[in-house]
């Protein structure tokens, strides 16, 4: 390609990508329809009147001034009254002008309300569809991140910039009817004076959007530093190890490297926003002069020289104000774009249907399982069979990062297997019903969430059909552990968790975890219940009253244990030992103590620390 063609082809590819964003200018416009119609059309409305007054107002102006030049010459037929009753035409047009902008204002304060809403509102809804793969994905946060920072202002934004693209496009119109009486040239000035500082905004505008998404990562790494330096869950070790200055100087190394790009794309916006704007006021400014001479040359009246002059500062105004609007339409189009890259974010679909399997009773089968994080090098689980059936219990053991509660994982469907397959009473978990599937699981993960509400909401997180019965907190609370303690707070199951909101009260380790239990009680239907870790922050005799009562309510119930205290696997029915994702060895407490393998050894070094 020679270099002539190549330059015509970045050219067109150029203009392909500028227009091709308007393609969310219909969305944005239809989003606000469907936020709030009688508002969207009530916008329009008085975009329309306050497009076409300014028009008139210089036209009645014109009048007003021809009029009292007559008057002052003693113009035969003039009337004093004709000149006031203009000067009261021109009061009233200005008035419903003001009411029409004020509208205007008042609809887009009420507009930005509501739309913000529904947009947040779409961006969490449409997390709540995501996989847990799409959380642990750092290009899906950089999504996200500039998602929430610009959507629930951006399509408010480009339907205000289309409504006055409008309103303005109308002003010009009506403008232009007038200015073309003097000559048809005005326009052309008009026109030509503001597109040099067009192209300058929309290139600048396109530059803007590209420093935005290339320092997402960036950002989102100085939200976090601004979580750790002002979270209390981080201010204990904050205090303790120092870390404050040092965090603090690493927030201000970040900040110092996206002022610079800011900085250099202010001062060149500027600066060219500055020479190009010299060049609409030097139009204006002829056009200034050309209108004075014609007056003078008597071949307009005063009059009109006085209209002219206002139409062509307007229309100017207006060109200004059209150009713009398609440049920040271009801008808030770049925008939109994250908001609907975000939201048609790939979620494949759940095809599972079913809501029992062809074989009751057979209980949770792993068949060949294996499973790799994306991005990671190998495999969390590899080549994984086991089954337990419905009354026993299984306890999983191995070291951090064996895959224990990865395996947790793929029986709650958080992940699915790369191969082989997981089958719960013998059907595939990929064909259960999702909504059905995790109902029949109670989990307390390791990494339980500690939720700022109230103690009570904590516990019913457990179960959403019953989160507001206080009847079964108190159930769950006392299979969990946690009554005691509970019984001695301020309000009961009343207290606020935490110390985001007033009057809340933080629990210490135990006490949380007892909490975090009684969420999993709170499924009484559960016919699986998995524990990881639930009682490592808990002291033996509590330990010890959660697994009694384990033990009693097992009756039909699958119970899946992670812990590395062997005081409460050697009470499971099978164990599985896990090294790099395998399955090392298996059997009960004493065959493998028998077998004096991996899990003996580990065992006799436990209990050495005992003796």
């Amino acid at each position: 390609m020679q270099p002539t063609e190549a330059a015509a082809t970045a050219d067109a590819g150029g203009l392909t990508r500028f227009f091709g964003v308007f393609r969310y200018g219909r969305r944005a416009i239809e989003l606000v329809w469907q936020t709030n119609p009688a508002l969207t059309i009530g916008f329009a409305l008085l975009t329309a009147i306050a497009g076409v007054l300014p028009a008139a107002i210089a036209y009645v102006g014109q009048l007003i001034v021809d009029a009292v030049v007559a008057l002052v010459r003693d113009a035969p037929g003039t009337e004093v009254n004709d000149a006031l009753r203009l000067v009261a035409i021109e009061a009233a047009i200005v008035a419903v002008l003001a009411i029409a902008q004020r509208g205007i204002s008042t609809c887009q304060s009420l507009l930005r309300v509501q739309l913000g809403h529904r947009v947040n509102t779409m961006i969490l809804e449409k997390a709540l569809t995501l996989r847990l793969r799409d959380f642990e994905d750092s290009e899906f946060y950089d999504k996200l991140t500039r998602a929430r920072r610009e959507a629930s202002s951006r399509p408010l934004s480009l339907v205000n910039r289309t409504f006055g693209l409008v309103q303005n496009l109308l002003a010009l119109t009506s403008f232009a009817a007038l200015l073309w009486q003097f000559s048809p040239w005005t326009l052309v000035i008009l026109a030509v004076a503001g597109i040099p500082a067009f192209i300058a905004e929309a290139k600048f505008s396109g530059d803007a959007f590209r420093l935005f998404r290339w320092r997402s990562p960036q950002t989102r790494r100085q939200m976090y530093i601004e979580m750790v330096l002002a979270r209390e869950d981080f201010a204990k070790e904050v205090q303790l190890y120092g870390l404050g200055d040092l965090m603090l100087e690493r927030y201000r190394e970040i900040f110092r490297e996206l002022y610079r790009e800011d900085r250099s794309l202010t001062l060149r916006r500027d600066f060219w926003g500055t020479v190009l704007g010299l060049v609409a006021t030097a139009a204006f400014y002829g056009a200034y002069a050309w209108i004075v001479l014609a007056t003078v040359a008597e071949r307009i009246t005063l009059g009109q020289m006085t209209m002219y002059l206002a139409l062509f500062k307007q229309g100017q105004s207006s060109v200004a104000s059209i150009l713009s609007a398609v440049g920040g339409m271009y801008e808030d189009n770049l925008y939109l774009s994250n908001l609907y890259e975000y939201l048609e974010q790939d979620v494949p679909a759940d095809l599972g249907s079913l809501t029992e399997g062809p074989s009751p009773g057979d209980g949770i089968r792993f068949e060949n399982v294996s499973f790799t994080y994306p991005g990671a090098s190998r495999p969390a689980v590899d080549d994984v069979s086991f089954h337990i059936r419905p009354g026993e219990s299984l306890a999983l053991v191995g070291e951090n990062g064996s895959g224990k509660t990865t395996l947790i994982k793929l029986l709650t469907r958080l992940y699915d297997p790369d191969s082989g397959a997981i089958l719960l009473d013998g059907l595939d978990l990929r064909e259960w019903q999702r909504d059905v599937l995790r109902q029949r699981i109670a989990v307390i993960f390791q990494d339980f969430a500690r939720y700022q509400m109230l103690l009570g909401e904590n516990i019913g997180a457990g179960d959403t059909r019953r989160f507001g019965d206080a009847g079964r907190w108190r159930e769950a609370a006392r299979q969990g552990t946690a009554s005691e303690f509970i019984a001695g707070m301020p309000l009961g199951y009343e207290t606020q968790l935490g110390r985001w909101f007033k009057d809340g009260q933080e629990l210490s380790g135990g006490q949380w975890q007892k909490i975090a239990l009684s969420r999993a009680f709170m499924r009484e239907d559960a016919d699986i219940l998995v524990l990881d870790e639930p009682t490592a922050a808990m002291d033996a005799a509590a330990e010890a009253q959660v697994f009694e009562h384990v033990g009693k309510t097992r009756a039909g119930r699958i119970a899946i244990l992670i812990s590395h205290r062997f005081s409460t696997v050697r009470i499971a029915d099978q164990i599985l030992v896990l090294g790099n994702g395998r399955i090392i060895e298996s059997g009960s407490h004493q065959e493998l103590l028998d077998r004096g393998g991996h899990y003996a050894s580990l065992f006799e070094l436990q209990a050495a620390g005992y003796r």
